[in-house]
């Protein structure tokens, strides 16, 4: 009963709380936090390559593509080594990727991912040879290049087969080793129109750019669908693209989402929308707990009979359930509003989860569950 009233007594100053307007102050963000110009993203870049140098950690003979190529490496410089006579275990193979960043120059360097695609153990203290990267057409774009930091380290014990391993050995990084030869030509803006998207489309939140747009440039934004708006470039502003498009992204507007809970059941991670409704629904939870219990007696034979003590076990069952009373929740409340209460009188993250769909299986939760 003290649990009951304890919950609505909370509930009523979360209520009292959101009427004098702090739910409300929700915070105006930049167009370029949540938008994109649609022709400016970076690209994926990709290729073979060797690491060498490693300390007899690299693939084993039975990785046949490390082989080949370096039988085919050494025959560019004119010479001729049997596969048979090849020992591979200070090289391994790798895979090398990057992303190729749109406003990116030639001449500049980027960070490149090397990864082991044969059985090598680790590739730290490796260097990469020169590797170019490609876009999937083919097009070389970058030659990546030098020293690998991989942050992590495996190695075996003295005696026996145990090892001993930190992060991800067969994973490393070459800082600033990718030198950019070729940039791709790609317009932002075709000299009259500029198209806006949304990360996350929504035709609330493309209205609102909309008007964000049009209440500083009059008339030259408008929605064309709930991921992309479509902005006509003044006149004036041509000659200087750069000032107009950094103007535009500053603008500021209140984005709008889907009514969703998130749920997260390995780790009892609940994360509420703040647009979460529920109707009126009245809410028991109760737990039922079963303790069974072994204990060993000592059976006595009679007085100076020939008996022996046995002994024997007997077993106890408890069963306690603990005594919830319906808890009403009002119409117009927030879920969030909800888990507050739940929370301030010890209802445990898995139970609140088990609540929330048993509300969203009752038709009074308003919203999406996501379950990650």
């Amino acid at each position: 009963m003290r649990k009951a009233i304890l919950f609505i007594l909370v509930l009523s100053l979360v209520l009292i709380y959101y009427e004098i307007g702090f739910a409300d102050s929700l915070p105006n963000v930049r167009i370029k936090d949540i938008a994109r110009i649609q022709s400016i993203y970076d690209q994926p870049i990709y290729g073979y390559g060797l690491v060498v140098g490693l300390n007899g950690t690299g693939d084993s003979a039975g990785a046949m593509f490390t082989v080949q190529s370096i039988v085919n490496m050494m025959s560019r410089f004119g010479i001729e080594i049997p596969q048979s006579r090849l020992s591979v275990k200070n090289v391994a193979a790798v895979m090398v990727t990057a992303e190729l960043p749109f406003f990116a120059k030639v001449g500049g360097r980027i960070d490149v991912l090397v990864s082991s695609l044969g059985d090598a153990k680790s590739i730290s203290g490796g260097t990469l040879l020169a590797t170019p990267l490609t876009l999937p057409d083919g097009k070389l774009c970058v030659l990546a290049q030098g020293a690998i930091s991989v942050g992590g380290f495996s190695t075996n014990a003295s005696s026996g087969e145990n090892t001993v391993q930190k992060n991800h050995p067969t994973v490393g990084r070459v800082p600033n080793g990718g030198l950019i030869k070729y940039i791709p030509d790609i317009n932002y803006a075709d000299g009259n129109n500029l198209i806006i998207v949304l990360n996350d489309p929504d035709f609330t939140t493309s209205a609102r750019m909309v008007s964000a747009i049009n209440a500083v440039y009059s008339g030259i934004a408008k929605a064309v669908d709930a991921s992309s708006v479509s902005i006509t470039i003044p006149e004036s502003s041509k000659s200087d693209l750069v000032s107009f498009i950094s103007q535009i992204e500053n603008l500021t507007l209140v984005p709008d989402s889907i009514a969703e809970v998130v749920i997260d059941e390995r780790t009892g991670t609940i994360v509420v929308g703040k647009d979460v409704k529920i109707s009126p629904v009245a809410i028991s939870h109760g737990n039922l707990n079963i303790q069974i219990k072994t204990i060993e007696e000592a059976s006595q034979p009679m007085p100076f009979s020939s008996g022996e003590t046995v002994i024997t076990k007997k077993e106890e069952v408890n069963v306690e359930e603990e005594n919830m009373k319906m808890k009403i929740i009002p119409s117009s409340t927030t879920i969030d509003e909800v888990v507050r209460a739940l929370n301030l009188i010890g209802v445990s993250p898995r139970d609140m989860i088990i609540i929330l769909q048993a509300i969203k299986k009752a038709g009074a939760l308003h919203a999406r569950i996501v379950t990650i």
